[in-house]
């Protein structure tokens, strides 16, 4: 037996706590029912915790569904429930053992609101739903296609893996950002210095001077009196820029617009294409390997792209693929994403019956070549920043000591 902290309101309308036991949350609100009690919260009681402490436990639950836990939290409770699952035990007692071996408590509560979910009827991609923040709605649509085709056990252990394979892929392209990054941080900090601390100084010693200094210093001064000046607005229409910028990348259209500017940008745009084919390919591959129907398939791949204009014309590839037309056809028009010879690979593996292993080939394939373009974009990168920041630096430095070349002459 469980024990449940509740708070309940009688039938005179005043609010009670207390405790009960019972096997399943489902049964725990049934007691409730039975004793005329109206529940306004419910929790299971943690270990050695008093009964008057259950508003606080529903207060932490609350807090929780807006919570995310960690990527490798969530990755140990997909891979453990697909280990239980194939070793035969039920979903129910899988939920409950994965749940009392969670290290945060965070994650014990997630798990444990789960498990009450689906021992009360419902299925695991709908108690899962319940956490937008910590599963994603590729991972909901995987888990709801294999609990209809009966194959949970198999999807949970793809998803599992395919959540490793991306997030090392992710971690290859944020590591090859990480020095062009830093090299544009030190430009930027080593143009503030110059421009608020050491020009002002430097300025004072042709401050005597009757003579007009030349115009690359002065344009370099005036600047940097502006900056001086005007610091205080500066700052603060840097902050509106950048609250700004948020707002309209977080919002459906901005989002749209700026994905599709990067398409466009030469290098940039073919490896956020090649980033998204990868995407796509290992999804539809692994659910097309675990039994998925194709344009179920595609619909939970197509959410896997991660850019909407690519979204969106694959949703018209989609929309023919249900009208009848082959797959490789009808990906042949998207040819942004799609090259020629992918398209060719498929049409092949359609006609031979291997679409998944030859979309997870394609899959491995190109994220070696993203791999690769990633690399060469960063060899690129490093010396064209390294070139900006001394050509701005060195155009400083040469501006402020004009000047000093014809001192004599303005001395005499």
């Amino acid at each position: 037996m469980r024990a449940f902290d509740y708070t309940a309101i009688d039938r005179q309308g005043n609010r009670v706590s207390g405790r009960i036991e019972a096997e399943v949350r489902g049964g725990a609100l049934a007691t409730l029912k039975a004793r005329a009690l109206i529940p306004v919260g419910l929790q299971e009681a943690l270990a050695n915790q008093p009964a008057n402490e259950a508003g606080r436990g529903n207060a932490e639950n609350a807090s929780d569904r807006g919570r995310r836990l960690s990527r490798v939290a969530v990755e140990n409770f997909i891979r453990e429930l697909a280990n239980l699952l194939r070793a035969g035990v039920p979903l129910s007692r899988a939920l409950h053992l994965i749940e009392r071996q969670a290290a945060q408590p965070a994650a014990r509560r997630q798990w444990r609101e789960i498990h009450d979910e689906v021992v009360g009827g419902r299925s695991l991609a709908e108690a899962m739903g319940r956490w937008p923040r910590t599963f994603s709605p590729v991972c909901l649509a995987m888990v709801r296609a294999g609990e209809t085709g009966g194959f949970l056990d198999v999807v949970l252990g793809q998803i599992a893996d395919f959540q490793a394979r991306e997030h090392e892929l992710k971690g290859r392209v944020k590591a090859a950002l990480v020095y062009p990054a830093v090299l544009a941080g030190m430009a930027s900090l080593v143009m503030v210095f110059l421009l608020i601390y050491f020009i002002p100084r430097f300025t004072l010693i042709f401050a005597d001077f009757d003579e007009a200094l030349p115009w690359l210093t002065q344009v370099i001064v005036g600047f940097s009196n502006f900056l001086l000046g005007h610091y205080p607005w500066l700052i603060a229409g840097v902050g509106l820029l950048v609250f700004g910028g948020h707002r309209f990348l977080h919002s459906p259209a901005g989002r749209r617009k700026c994905e599709t500017a990067v398409l466009r940008l030469p290098g940039l745009g073919t490896v956020t294409a090649r980033f998204a084919l990868v995407r796509f390919c290992r999804m539809l591959g692994t659910l097309l390997g675990a039994g998925v129907p194709l344009l179920a398939s595609l619909r939970v791949a197509r959410e896997a792209i991660g850019n909407a204009s690519l979204s969106d014309a694959v949703e018209q590839a989609v929309d023919e693929v249900r009208r009848g037309e082959g797959l490789s056809a009808s990906l042949a028009r998207v040819d942004r994403l799609f090259p020629l010879s992918v398209v060719e690979m498929l049409a092949v593996a359609e006609e031979s019956g291997g679409l998944s292993d030859e979309l997870l080939h394609i899959a491995n394939t190109y994220e070696s070549d993203l791999d690769r373009r990633l690399r060469m974009l960063v060899s690129l990168a490093e010396p064209a920043l390294l070139f900006v920041m001394a050509a701005i630096v060195g155009t400083v430095v040469i501006g402020m000591l004009l000047p000093v070349f014809s001192l004599q002459e303005m001395i005499n």
